[in-house]
Order: structure tokens, then sequence, then C-alpha cells
């Protein structure tokens, strides 16, 4: 909890709030009217008193919703009505919310009550972002039982220049829909997303040939050697091509998950939860050669001694550049992996192990793959045969 000292609380004020933490900040005029703000920028206002022993705290509003003038003075009825053994919401308020909550009301409930319990914290920050720029803006000031599926449609048509984007927001807004049906905010059957309604999705699929792989290793020696990117960012960038793991599991290793003479990584959560990595005797190296800082237990390290590298794609668009593969992901990296198993003979399901997949229908992506290296493998075979009997 924070205090504006000798500030109240004005559309300025508020605006101007920046946490790294969600914080209460306190209202210097009226007790118990604040603004909890959220890392992630909303801000949403609240009430918070007590009667009878037992101490109260409501939600009155979003900021950008309500104005504070509007929160402040519903907060004081609130306040008002709680002190006298009353309901906190008075009827004519209550009788003008007929139809429920709002969507944004409904949004932030979602990500603090079922995604922030039931999610990984990277995926509940995806799904605020997601309602927070997609969601909240177009629908927020509607009330759920006002919500018409011309209404999801526009957004959705709204988003049709990204079709990835859009189809996954319709997917958020629709389980949003649905715990709120759970909740008895809203009459089962009532979620108004239409189903069935997705844009078709180009999947990108990049894999490097044998011929890439040198060009971005030959940049990436260069690019560390001239000091346009880090050493650790470099190391970073040559563990994801041998070892085909994600982003999110190479920068946040320590140096506790690394067993260089089992030669393994041991990752306590990834995207399908806890496994292991086998290292391969180029990996084994680049590990091993690695700086370490005193007191550091970061592998990949940042700037400042004690902190670790949180992002690697600008130093990857430098070397991808040098390369001359500017078309190139680093997620691309990963595929590419998967496609020179598939190339050396690795089946699909042992594929899937080495990546990580929870499910063999996400490593199925790769079989177009297996029946051209089988097509190849044939044509080998066959040209050997025919050298003999025509």
């Amino acid at each position: 909890m924070a205090k504006l000292g000798t500030r109240s609380i004005s559309r300025r004020t508020v605006e101007a709030l920046k946490v790294d933490k969600d914080t209460v900040f306190w209202d210097s005029e009226q007790p118990g009217f604040g603004v909890r703000v959220y890392p992630t920028g909303a801000k949403y206002y609240v009430v918070q008193t007590r009667a009878r022993g037992s101490g109260k705290r409501l939600t009155v509003g979003r900021h950008g919703v309500i104005t504070p003038e509007e929160g402040r003075r519903r907060a004081a009825l609130i306040i008002a009505r709680i002190k006298a053994g009353e309901e906190a919401v008075p009827e004519p308020l209550a009788a003008k919310r007929v139809d429920g909550p709002t969507v944004a009301e409904l949004a932030e409930r979602y990500l603090r009550e079922y995604a922030e319990e039931h999610c990984k914290p990277s995926t509940v920050r995806v799904y605020r972002r997601r309602a927070e720029k997609r969601i909240v803006p177009e629908l927020g000031r509607l009330p759920l039982g006002r919500v018409r599926r011309e209404d999801v449609r526009e957004l959705h048509y709204a988003m049709r220049a990204t079709p990835v984007m859009a189809n996954r927001t319709l997917a958020l807004l629709s389980r949003m829909f649905n715990m709120a049906e759970s909740w008895g905010l809203m009459p089962e059957g009532s979620n108004p997303c239409p189903r069935r309604m997705k844009y078709r999705e180009q999947r990108r699929e990049r894999f490097l040939t044998a011929a890439e792989f040198r060009r971005l290793g030959s940049a990436l020696d260069e690019a560390e050697a001239s000091g346009a990117i880090p050493v650790h960012a470099a190391a970073a960038i040559r563990l994801l091509m041998l070892t085909g793991c994600r982003k999110n599991e190479i920068l946040p290793l320590r140096w506790k998950d690394v067993d260089l003479e089992a030669m393994e990584l041991h990752l306590a959560d990834t995207k399908t939860g806890a496994r292991t990595v086998s290292l391969s005797p180029e990996a084994k190296r680049v590990l091993a050669g690695i700086p370490r800082a005193e007191g550091n237990p970061w592998v990949i390290q940042g700037r400042k001694k004690d902190e670790r590298l949180c992002f690697v794609d600008r130093h990857w668009c430098i070397v991808r550049e040098r390369a001359g593969l500017e078309d190139v992901r680093l997620h691309d990296c990963r595929h590419s992996f998967a496609s020179r198993a598939l190339a050396l003979g690795e089946s699909l399901p042992a594929i899937g192990k080495l990546l990580g997949h929870a499910h063999v229908g996400t490593t199925a992506r790769y079989a177009h793959l297996a029946r051209d290296s089988m097509h190849e493998a044939a044509a080998r075979v066959a040209d050997s045969i025919a050298g003999d009997i025509l």
C-alpha cells in the first residue's frame, strides 16, 4: 500500500502512476478511497472501510471507464451504506446493473480469480495484455447482458489483418464468458462468442539448410569477436541452435539446473511442465565456456552481474543480418533442429521428447518432413539398385 502524500486522486495523478507490482494508492483527502495500479498499467478505483469489526474492500470502477470524481462519489456512498449496516451497492445503482458487471470488470475478475490461480505467470501476462489492448477498449464499457454476437464479430473482424491474434483474442473472450456463466453472472448458454468463427491461420515454417547454419555460425563468431553482441547473448543463441529449446527455457536457466557431468539440463518449469534436456558434447562445451560472475545464479548473465539477460532478439537481428538471413526468426532454429533430426532418421516420438512436446499432435506438424526424408531414402536405395540391374 502507498499514499499519495499531499496529493488527492485526480485524473492527472492516476495516469502518472506506474508500479513494478500491484499497489493501492490511497487518497489524501477522502479516507478509504484509493486506486489500485497493476504493473500492466491497469488501474481500478477501490473503497475500503470497517464495520462491525471486519474490513471490506470493493472495486468501484476502472480508471478510464469512470472518472476519479465518480469513483470518489461511489466510494463515499458505499462507505456510508456499510456503516449504516446496509448493502454496499445502493438500490438505484443496483437497478442500473441488471445486465451484470461490465466486460472490463469481468476481464479483471477472470485474470485475478481464474488465470492467476490456474495459469503460468507468463500466460497471465499474455492474457492481461490481450484483454487490455484488444478486448477492453472495444467492449469494456458494455454490461455482460448487453454484449451481442454482432459486437464480438465486429471485434474479430477488426483484427482480420492479424488472424492469429484475432483467433486467440476470440478464444480468450469466450473463456471469460464461460467463466461468467459458471460464476452465475450470466445465464447458462448465453455466451455471445460465435462457435467455429476463426480465420485461417497460415503457419510459417522456415527450415535452415546446412549452408545457412554455417553462415549463421560464422556471423555469430564475428559478431561476438567484434563486440557487436555480448558473450552471454552469443552463448544463448548457440544453445538454442544446439538444443532445440525455447527461448524461455534457455534465458532463465540457472547454474543449479545444469549438470555438465551427466550432460543434462533439468528444467523445472517449461511450457509443458518439468523436463530434462539431454546435452550434446558441443552444447556442453558452450556451457562450460560461459563466463560466470560470483553470486550470479543465472547462466545467461545480463548487463549487471546479478541479473540475467531477458531479451536476445535484438542480438539475433544483428547476427542474421550479418549472415544475410533477414527472414529467419530465432524460433526457426527450433524448427530446424527438428528438421535436421528427421533428416538423420529420428522418429517423430523421439523428436517430440527432444523438443519437450506434451502431445504427439504437436510434433505431427513435422510429418511432411518425415515423408520427404522417406522419399529421399527410397530414391537413394532405388538408385543404388538400379545401378546394378539396369
